[in-house]
This record gives structure tokens, C-alpha cells and sequence, in this order.
């Protein structure tokens, strides 16, 4: 029997998906559940597992747009697997052909150079020589699109001077898609503030070894920094808001999104109702969805839906940035990396670990009053996070 698989719907909304990259051979025999393409929607990246045994033929090619439904591949299930013959038999077996058979051509790949007369013309047009071109035709042949392709070198070359032209993912397509329409389509501002982490980090000294023996998980900053967002939410609700069409729509809940580094680029998993975790709660979510978005097993529902989005570029090193704000969202907290600096503090200078923290927020929707207030409401929980985010008694916040 041949058995027709199409593409499954990766979820609401998602009517086409792009072939991201084959995981086997077309010919191969496949085992049912085995993953064999990997499927890029503008959400996520998913894989695709064969529903049955038998040898794959393609129907599309990788970099294909194809539409949810549509026949991607068949596999022949009446197939038996074949047996499997090791490497080293196959190598005798090839070199025995070789000696037993003086009449085996080898191929050949010639050098590059080899060029149709349509390539030579447009080469010559750019008053270049054949030999500088990398021909991807048959036996290294230049082809027309080659010698379109081709660009003159600018000037006298010193060493290696290859490019590379590779096409974006559907991913990171419709990333850059959103990025262009928010910067276009909400007036969208960004202020500032500085938090002081000694506090934090005198809490993480003190607790962060039994945290993780008792939860098995860190004590890290995010959750520090999640709690003192839904604290600012319920002070400053606006920020917890969206606009839809002429209508302001406020959450009386928070979906914080959180920014993570996947394998095909940034993704923003959401952790669900935020107000209502502890500590050890925030601190599972985000090891749970780091996980999966490392893996590539991040859902498209677990990226949708959030109200608001924190970002941490101080991982990387970044000290200061204008975080661009998650649509349909209205605002977003960017944290940055942690600097040592002198601070004047109760009339004396001392050196205290310093953060900058920036709030990007749709300024059709909030007002100034609002930002500040709100940024000023998450410093003050980071600089008194035992009052103000664990009700004066850390252990039982930290459930130890």
C-alpha cells in the first residue's frame, strides 16, 4: 500500500509550512515514529514522524512552501526492510567490482571554468574570468545563474573572499515580518531605570544551595524578576493591556512571556498565570521551557498567548538596549547584564552590583506615568524583594 502523508496542522491559524530539512535519504526505509523532515511554521519548528514503515519517496523539496494537508511524501509499506549490509562489506565489495571490472569509469569533476556560452556572455559583461567563479553545475559546470550570481571582487584580494547565500527560515521570515510592523504600527517608547542586585544576591548566597537540593532546580534572577512583574501588573494594570482595534482589552491574569535562545533563533515560550507561582513554581517553568525550546520541542501554543514579555540580553553581555515590544502585546521588560559600579548610598560611595533595566511599552495605550511607575514598582521589589515578594519570611516563600 502506498500511504500519502500530508502535512498535520501545527495549530490556529497556520495555513503553510516550509520544508526546513529532510532527515533521510529519499529511498530510505523508514521505521514508523522515526522522524523524517523537519517542518518550519512561522511560530515554531516541528518534526514530522513517519505514521507507518516502508521506503520514503518526496513530494517536496526542502525549502518548499506547502500548505497544511498537502501530500509531503509517500511510503510504501508493502516494502520489507531490507537487510542491512555493514560499511566495511560494502567497501570490499566495491573494490572487488573495481578490480574485476578494468572498464569502471570514474567520474570526473572538473575545475571550474567549464562555462555555457549564455554564462560566458554575462561573465564577460562583468569583465570576469571563468576561473573565478565556483561552478555548481554537473562536473563543476558554470551555469547561467552562476554567472549572475557572480560578483566581482572590489579591488586587489588579500585572502579568502567566499560568500554564502542561504534562505531564511519561515521562522525567522515572519520574526522579521513582526519586528518591521511593530516598530511601523505602535508608537512605541522605552524608558529607564537602574536596580541595585545586592539584595538578590545576598538572598541567592544564603539559599541558593538548599533551593536547589530541596527543588532541584536553581535560584536564579527570573524569578526574582517574574514575581516583581506580576506585582507591577496588578499595580499598573494598563501595561497589562492590548488594543484591539478601537478597544483596550485588560487581563486580570499574567502570561509572562519569556525570551529564550532556541536552535533556529529567539523564541518566546509563556509561562501560564504567573501570579499565581511561587519561587520553585517560576523557576520549573523556566527550566521546563528552556528544555524544550534547547530541543526543538517547543509548541506553538506554549509561544501564544502572552501579556507581557521579559528579556534578558545580559546573558550575552549586553549592558543596555531598547527591547522591541511582542504584538499584540503592549510592553516588555529588557534585563541587562550586571556591572560592579560606585554608587553614592546613604552619603557614602560604595561599590554595589548594578543592573540597567529598560521598559519598552506602546505609548498609545500607556501613558508615562504608567511606565515609570511600573518600572520604578519592579525596582523596588528587586531592591526589597524579602517585604515585598516574600511577605518578610524568605524560607517559607522559597518553601524550605
Amino acid at each position: 500500500m502506498i500511504l500519502e502523508m500530508k502535512v498535520p496542522s501545527p495549530g490556529e491559524s497556520i495555513t503553510e509550512v516550509e520544508i526546513a530539512a529532510w532527515l533521510v535519504e529519499e529511498g530510505d526505509y523508514v521505521e514508523k515514529d522515526q522522524p523524517i523532515a523537519e517542518v518550519d511554521s512561522d511560530k515554531a519548528t516541528l518534526e514530522l514522524p513517519a505514521e507507518e514503515s516502508g521506503i520514503i519517496t518526496f513530494k517536496a523539496e526542502e525549502g518548499d512552501a506547502v500548505e497544511v494537508g498537502a501530500v509531503v511524501c509517500l511510503i510504501d509499506t508493502d516494502v520489507k526492510k531490507p537487510e542491512e549490509i555493514s560499511t566495511t562489506k560494502k567497501a570490499i565489495v566495491k573494490t572487488s567490482e573495481a578490480k574485476d571490472n578494468p572498464t569502471t569509469t570514474v567520474k570526473t569533476t572538473y575545475a571550474s571554468g567549464t562555462t555555457s556560452p549564455a554564462a560566458k556572455k554575462i561573465l564577460e559583461e562583468k569583465g570576469m574570468a571563468a576561473t573565478e567563479v565556483k561552478g555548481s553545475g554537473r562536473d563543476g559546470r558554470i551555469t547561467k545563474e552562476d554567472a549572475i550570481k557572480a560578483v566581482p571582487a572590489m579591488g586587489t584580494s588579500k585572502g579568502n573572499r567566499n560568500t554564502e547565500r542561504k534562505k531564511m527560515s519561515m521562522l525567522r521570515r515572519k520574526v522579521a515580518q513582526r519586528l518591521v510592523t511593530v516598530k511601523n504600527e505602535t508608537a512605541m517608547l522605552t524608558t529607564f531605570n537602574e536596580v541595585n542586585m545586592h539584595a538578590i544576591f545576598e538572598l541567592r548566597k544564603q539559599y541558593k544551595e538548599p533551593f536547589k537540593e530541596k527543588h532541584g532546580v536553581g535560584l536564579g534572577f527570573m524569578s526574582f524578576f517574574t514575581l516583581a512583574v506580576t506585582r507591577a501588573l496588578e499595580l499598573y494594570p494598563d501595561v497589562n493591556s492590548m488594543i484591539d482595534g478601537d478597544f483596550q482589552i485588560k487581563n486580570d491574569f499574567a502570561d509572562i512571556s519569556i525570551a529564550v535562545s532556541g536552535p533556529k533563533g529567539l523564541m518566546v515560550p509563556v509561562i501560564r498565570n504567573a501570579e499565581n507561582l511561587t519561587f520553585k513554581g517560576v523557576e520549573s517553568e523556566v527550566k521546563r521551557l528552556a528544555l524544550r525550546a534547547r530541543d526543538g520541542q517547543i509548541t506553538v501554543d506554549e509561544m501564544t498567548g502572552g501579556t507581557f514579555t521579559i528579556t534578558n540580553g545580559g546573558v550575552f553581555g549586553s549592558m543596555l538596549s531598547t527591547p522591541i515590544i511582542n504584538p499584540p502585546q503592549s510592553a516588555i521588560l529588557g534585563m541587562h547584564n550586571i556591572v560592579e559600579r560606585p554608587i553614592a548610598l546613604n552619603g557614602n560611595i560604595i561599590i554595589q552590583p548594578m543592573m540597567y533595566l529598560a521598559l519598552s511599552y506602546d505609548h498609545r495605550i500607556i501613558d508615562g506615568r504608567e511606565s515609570v511607575g511600573f518600572l520604578v514598582a519592579i525596582k523596588e521589589a528587586i531592591e526589597n524583594p524579602v517585604e515585598l515578594l516574600m511577605s518578610n519570611n524568605p524560607k517559607k516563600a522559597l518553601e524550605l
